[in-house]
């Protein structure tokens, strides 16, 4: 079965069509329009939004939304603190009895009023000595120290001395006979004093 050819209009069939189609309206204008014309359609445009003027914005105050942030200050741990921290290497009874106090030292240095420079080989002697003579529980006497005159941006430390002495009680040559290093009970001296209990003579 063959498809048959479409039959092209005659001249009196055009010209009829073209009289009819004369004679009609179109029922959408805008359509026919936007048919004729090959440029693509252009999207409809969006009103402006109203522009503010200066007086809206008095009240408005740069970050008046944000979250205010919890103020935190890291500060560097108290020697006591740090000490506190430290694990305990001798006999756990004992350094509960010394902690609170009940345990008497065998022999105590003052270094309070003296500089970093003559405090350092005193307690050496003092430590190397004791160890020598067989003591176990020393005490330190450093002070709290003084608040002195602060000129700076930076807040000096209360007390050189008695956060130095943790740092050499804990290096050479000292190290090698210190056990055990604690704040002092109140009665000995409490934050201006060190317990240093010293490991077994050889």
């Amino acid at each position: 079965m063959t498809r048959r050819r479409p039959r092209k209009p005659s001249a009196e069939e055009r010209d009829l069509w073209l009289r009819v189609a004369a004679s009609t309206t179109a029922l959408h204008p805008a359509r026919s329009a936007a048919a004729d014309d090959n440029d693509p359609p252009k999207p409809p445009q969006q009103p402006a939004p109203p522009q503010k003027s200066r007086s809206d914005f008095a009240g408005f105050h740069i970050g008046q939304s944000a979250r205010a942030a919890a103020l935190r200050v890291d500060l560097a741990p108290s020697p006591a603190e740090r000490l506190a921290q430290a694990p305990i290497r001798m006999d756990r009874k004992a350094h509960q009895k010394m902690t609170r106090g009940k345990l008497d030292p065998e022999a105590r240095i003052d270094l309070h009023g003296m500089t970093l420079a003559e405090a350092h080989p005193e307690l050496i002697r003092f430590l190397l000595n004791a160890h020598t003579a067989g003591r176990r529980l020393v005490l330190v006497i450093t002070g709290k120290g003084k608040r002195g005159h602060d000129e700076g941006p930076i807040p000096q430390r209360q007390g050189v001395l008695r956060h130095q002495v943790p740092h050499w009680l804990h290096q050479p040559p000292l190290g090698q006979v210190v056990l055990q290093v604690s704040q002092a009970h109140l009665k000995h001296g409490g934050a201006g004093a060190y317990y240093v209990y010293l490991r077994r003579g050889g």
